[in-house]
């Protein structure tokens, strides 16, 4: 099967999933293009990038047709923070790759990363109800800084961390976490994206795949947001759940694959 149709099909699903559970799609892609390896890890974080920021675009355009109502200074200060994170998580993943010299070691870590911070996700999902009530635009803003940084150091885009993070500081519901999610990914993901293009270029990148990338993020950031309006609080919740913990497994699957 040809990698443009792999690659087609694994956005288009994945990206369905993350923008109806906030997750934005990123936190599927990166491990399952990882699994099959058909480009060096610089790539794939690229592919996912654009793929989760052009979700963001048709996901959130949908939720607002649904009816959705953004409270636009504090998705303003989010995004703010957004943008200097995912420059900093950018210029970090760099940063590493350099170091190590073997992508290999940083895509170690990035599991690592990925999987513990998942793990707390999923047990303060399960097992915690406690939650703040910020409403300082600096809190938002910082908020914003730090999601916008690791998610993209990770190259997931932003995922289940965004959307927990988001209710226990701010005590959002579930739907309201994901809407604010994904308008953190959109910004994280452009700054990222900007920054590709001003530091290394996108031409060390194979664009062609971009035929099917955009496409398949557009049809499933427009299908995760029709069918968020659609799905009660309690379905989402379980569609979360369920999401991390697939992505746990197919991290740890990946982690071992590397080591062995």
């Amino acid at each position: 099967m040809s990698v443009y149709i792999i690659y087609f099909l694994i956005i288009v699903l994945a990206n369905t999933v993350g923008a109806i559970s906030g997750m934005g799609g990123g936190v599927i892609i990166k491990p399952v293009m990882d699994a099959f390896a058909f480009h060096p890890l610089a790539a794939i974080t690229f592919y996912s990038c654009v793929a989760v920021f052009t979700m963001s675009i048709a996901s959130t355009y949908k939720q607002l047709k649904n009816g959705f109502k953004i409270e636009w200074p504090k998705a303003i200060a989010i995004s703010i923070g957004s943008v200097f994170g995912g420059v900093l998580g950018n210029k970090l993943f760099t940063s590493l790759l350099t170091y190590f010299g073997d992508q290999k070691q940083v895509q170690l870590l990035q599991i690592v990363l990925t999987v513990l911070s998942l793990i707390l996700v999923l047990v303060y999902t399960l097992k915690s109800t406690r939650t703040y009530k910020l409403t300082h635009l600096v809190a938002y803003f910082a908020i914003g800084l730090f999601l916008g940084g690791f998610s993209t150091l990770l190259g997931i885009g932003g995922g289940p961390i965004n959307v927990s993070l988001l209710i226990f500081c701010f005590s959002l519901t579930m739907k309201e976490a994901t809407i604010y999610s994904i308008v953190t990914i959109f910004f994280s993901q452009l700054a990222k994206l900007v920054e590709i293009g001003t530091t290394t270029g996108y031409s060390i990148f194979d664009l062609s795949l971009l035929v099917a990338i955009i496409p398949a993020a557009i049809i499933g950031g427009y299908l995760g947001g029709y069918f968020s309006g659609k799905v009660s609080e309690e379905k989402v919740s379980k569609i979360f759940i369920a999401v991390v913990v697939l992505v746990i497994v197919i991290n740890v699957v990946n982690g071992v694959m590397l080591i062995v």
